[in-house]
């Protein structure tokens, strides 16, 4: 029977390296920054505010959506993206504690 590499992991460790690709690239932080500090839901075409293709800009939407860090509902020909930050407050404290406890663990390594 052949198990999925994926099915060797946590399910938490499964959602932070999904977290993590989708925080691997600085077009993806530049639209998170972006729509923060918009503080509001961006209805138009964030590709005008990048030096990116739109097609580039979209490609990054979808891994952040899926990521779970924004979200995309769609009006007509349009699509509103949103910081989706219920979920960020819930990765926030994964990290956290993922960071916590390689601290704990390495505590003795730089004293």
């Amino acid at each position: 029977m052949v198990i999925a590499k994926s099915e060797l992991f946590t399910g938490e460790q499964q959602k932070q390296a999904i977290l993590f690709k989708a925080l691997a690239h600085p077009a993806r932080l530049a639209i998170l920054m972006y729509l923060a500090e918009t503080k509001t839901c961006i209805s138009g075409d964030i590709s005008d505010k990048l030096p990116l293709s739109r097609t580039t800009v979209n490609q990054h939407l979808m891994e952040l959506k899926k990521a779970g860090l924004i979200k995309g509902t769609i009006s007509g020909s349009k699509t509103n993206y949103c910081l989706n930050t219920c979920e960020i407050e819930k990765m926030d404290q994964m990290n956290r504690q993922f960071f916590q406890n390689l601290l704990i663990v390495q505590s003795n390594e730089c004293s």
